[in-house]
């Protein structure tokens, strides 16, 4: 098995998973949310679709077994491994003004958008086109009553992982996240590797 490339703390990086590849991603120290976008490599217009794949699953807890649908409703990847079970895919990617509006931060960090944008960018991706991330790992509840969104300590462990399974060549960017609640106040590095 290839070894895992580490994406550092508070940082993003992008790479290409080709049909058929499977990209493993791992929580090395555990409780670290991984934000995840792709783009199909053929035509970057198609991107990961937070609203359809939630519509056709008809859940937001989305795991192993599951497709995840580009704007097009054309299936993108799907999960074939879930050592978790509990990932986010409502919440947008933490951004300065996230840190600004939510936290307070008079200096925020760009966060896990501005990680992106900046790792996207030289594959013709402008910030404008970057949607919902599927988030890793990351640990939302909604009150069934109120609606009321509430960020919880990720369930991941030390060692825990996804594999998803590519279904057309992909542009990936991901991230280590950057936000405080969303990494139970512990910022600590993601790992990958691609599988053939």
């Amino acid at each position: 098995m290839p070894q895992l490339t580490i994406i550092p703390p508070r940082s993003g990086t992008s790479f290409i998973v080709k049909k058929g590849q499977r990209l493993r991603v791992v929580d090395i120290q555990g409780e670290q949310v991984a934000d995840f976008v792709c783009y199909s490599l053929e035509d970057k217009a198609e991107y990961l679709s937070s609203g359809r794949t939630i519509d056709y699953a008809e859940t937001i807890f989305l795991t192993k077994g599951h497709p995840f649908y580009s704007n097009r409703s054309n299936v993108m990847f799907e999960m074939v491994e879930d050592t978790v079970g509990r990932h986010d895919f409502l919440l947008t990617p933490c951004s300065a003004d996230t840190f600004r509006i939510i936290y307070g931060h008079q200096q925020p960090h760009r966060g896990c958008f501005g990680n992106l944008s900046a790792v996207l960018e030289e594959h013709g991706i402008s910030p404008d086109a970057i949607p919902i991330c599927f988030n890793i790992f990351m640990h939302v509840t909604v009150d069934g009553n109120t609606g009321k969104v509430d960020v919880l300590p990720p369930k991941s462990k030390a060692g825990d992982y996804v594999v998803l399974e590519a279904k057309m060549d992909l542009l990936i960017g991901m991230t280590a996240c950057s936000a405080e609640m969303s990494n139970n106040y512990a910022f600590k590095p993601i790992g990958y590797q691609i599988e053939d």
